[in-house]
């Protein structure tokens, strides 16, 4: 047996998952390594099974039906086992099935993955999960003072993307009588030397995210408090002298914090995604049997591609099961298990928790502000847009244009079945959720989709990017372009001295080849709105997506715009802008056609500069009642919307 090599505090996939003899039903007691979970292990290892993706892909399209398409493979296959069944009796089992491999890419499994069973019955689960969910609303009307709710939360990841967006909106909601931050102390180097300049303290990182968050002069500052700590430390790493102050009065924990990169090691996600998430659910735990508890409720921030690939039903709220087509990467593979810990510490510690799963996290869903984030969907539309950038500033010989046109040609190529959805959900929809969730006891032992019912289609995301960002991107089959073609891509790009860029469309391939393709998983969506109470319609993906491409192209410039002072000024105004859009059209900014867009962006902004025009000058001297992002909060710099 082949001995997993693996760091003493990275647990291996056999603690979740066992492997199954699919004739006899028994427990394979096998190594399972991590890359066995993941769909290219199954898949990227011969060149007619991923011609064969290709050719399902198009048969999709031609159909618009994938069970269809799916059944009639399933049939070729079993003639082609068939077949292979028929050399073996000629020539003997061991080559027939060596033969099939080289030749057909055929190969043989006989098990399935199983997440490992829990010892509780359904019926015992549910009983212990209604008896939190009872002890927690006590708690709840508990937590009151005036007859309002006054609540007491820790979070961690503050700093990250949505939680930046939680302090924001928590700022305004009354119910939150005091804000915790967990964050770590920051190391400020010189650029050049990497020599050690100083150290941020919490305090201090807390003061600058407040002025970023235009919240420094907000009449609710005071409820924010940042203390040192680190999720991959026992206790979160926070001193035993504040964990002990917080046990008297904390009633919740937003556990915020995780590894977002889709192409990091196992090592690496697991420590971040499974061992953060048992130290957050062990504090929870400590608070919540601390005497005189208020502790209501630990609140976990997942992701709803935990349920993998799942191409023929929905992926479910209620539960989470190995999905049958496997996982995309390892960032997937250890939030599943972190959720798996979420599971166990309710149902066999006690602890009442809620599941947050959000999808495709995207900038606001009206403004399409994202503070500065360059990750996921934004990467390719900042990449093509600096490709359009560049081809437009060539001003060479015609080997120069020639050159520029070639690497063009190369980047704006995009992995996707034009079938393929893609569910994008606006962070301040996500952070809603959050927020809700912090006033429904009712949510304990309940999985929430943060997610859409209006996806977007492949083909629907690259005419939008070509309409905002005025290039020409193409859509080529995932399997193909990152098995086949993408080595080529590479190579090319190296002779034309393009190592960045390779290595940019190289990650562009890995992380969007998965979420690209056809069948992808439909993720039911209804506790949000039953459990949580948001409000419908659910966010319009494709407008959603407009306004992320008119922000990084104007606000952001394609990434180029790096200062988080500068992007935060920048927001503001665009913010601001866009308020005023909407007050005077009655129309979202997203609905609007482009070249309508623009015009009256020109009217208000100075693009060039990013400087309000005379017509918004005299708007940003008036207040913004109710305008999301920018109500109630003083204008960054204090005056003209200048640079702080």
């Amino acid at each position: 047996m082949k001995r997993l090599m693996l760091p003493p505090d990275v647990q291996p996939p056999s603690s979740y998952v066992e492997k199954v003899n699919l004739l006899t039903g028994e427990i394979m007691h096998e190594v399972i390594h991590p890359g066995q979970l993941l769909v290219r292990h199954h898949r990227d290892f011969h060149i007619v099974d991923v011609y064969v993706r290709y050719l399902m892909g198009q048969a999709v399209r031609w159909t618009h039906d994938p069970e269809l398409v799916t059944e009639k493979v399933r049939s070729i296959r079993s003639v082609g086992k068939r077949v292979v069944d028929w050399i073996a009796g000629l020539l003997g089992r061991s080559r027939a099935v060596e033969l099939g491999k080289k030749l057909l890419g055929y190969k043989e499994r006989e098990y399935y993955f199983r997440y490992r069973r829990s010892a509780l019955s359904r019926e015992q689960a549910s009983a212990r999960v209604a008896a939190l969910r009872k002890e927690a609303t006590r708690r709840f009307r508990a937590a009151r003072v005036d007859k309002k709710p006054s609540l007491c939360v820790l979070l961690t990841g503050g700093t990250g993307f949505i939680g930046q967006e939680v302090i924001a909106q928590a700022a305004d909601r009354p119910e939150i009588a005091e804000l915790v931050v967990v964050i770590r102390p920051k190391e400020i180097r010189d650029r050049k030397t990497r020599e050690l300049i100083r150290v941020m303290s919490p305090a201090e990182r807390g003061r600058e995210l407040m002025d970023l968050l235009w919240l420094k002069k907000h009449p609710a500052r005071r409820k924010f408090r940042f203390i040192e700590g680190d999720i991959e430390k026992p206790g979160l790493g926070i001193s035993e002298r504040e964990a002990v102050r917080l046990s008297r009065k904390l009633t919740h924990v937003i556990h915020c914090a995780a590894s977002v990169s889709f192409d990091d090691t196992y090592e690496n996600s697991y420590r971040a995604n499974v061992l953060g998430s048992l130290n957050a659910l062990a504090f929870s735990r400590r608070m919540q049997t601390a005497k005189g508890s208020r502790f209501v409720s630990h609140l976990s921030i997942e992701t709803s591609y935990i349920h993998g690939r799942q191409t023929r039903a929905p992926a479910r709220e209620d539960e989470i099961v190995f999905p049958r087509n496997y996982y995309n990467n390892f960032y997937e593979v250890t939030k599943a298990m972190g959720s798996i810990e979420t599971d166990r510490y309710m149902l066999e510690q006690g602890l009442p928790v809620i599941q947050l799963c959000p999808s495709i996290v995207v900038g606001h869903s009206r403004t399409g502000n994202n503070r500065g984030d360059t990750k996921v969907v934004n990467a390719p539309v900042n990449a093509f847009g600096r490709v359009k950038q560049a081809i437009d500033s060539v001003r060479g010989s015609w080997a120069e244009r020639s050159r520029v046109w070639m690497i063009a040609r190369l980047a704006t190529v995009f992995p996707g079945d034009p079938s393929a959805e893609l569910n994008l959900i606006p962070v301040d929809r996500v952070v809603q959720g959050i927020l809700s969730a912090l006033t429904r006891p009712a949510a304990v032992g309940v999985r929430v989709h943060l997610a859409t019912d209006q996806r977007l289609r492949s083909v629907v995301l690259l005419r939008t990017a070509r309409e905002e960002i005025e290039i020409g991107v193409s859509l080529a089959e995932p399997t193909l372009h990152r098995t086949v073609t993408m080595p080529i891509v590479e190579r090319i790009l190296g002779l034309l001295d393009q190592p960045k860029l390779a290595g940019a469309l190289k990650t562009l391939s890995t992380i969007f080849g998965g979420y690209s393709e056809w069948g992808q998983p439909v993720h039911e969506v209804g506790n949000d709105v039953q459990i949580l109470g948001l409000p419908l319609p659910r966010p319009n993906g494709e407008h959603v997506f407009r306004m992320l491409c008119r922000h990084n192209r104007y606000v952001q410039e394609f990434g180029r715009v790096k200062d988080p002072r500068e992007v935060s000024r920048r927001e503001w105004l665009w913010g601001r802008f866009i308020h005023d859009l909407e007050k005077r059209t009655g129309r979202p900014a997203g609905s609007m056609p482009v070249k309508e867009f623009s015009a009256r962006l020109g009217e208000a902004i100075d693009v060039a500069s990013f400087q309000p025009r005379e017509q918004l000058q005299k708007s940003l001297c008036r207040p913004a009642p109710g305008s999301g992002p920018v109500s109630r909060r003083r204008r960054p710099g204090g005056g003209g919307g200048g640079r702080r």
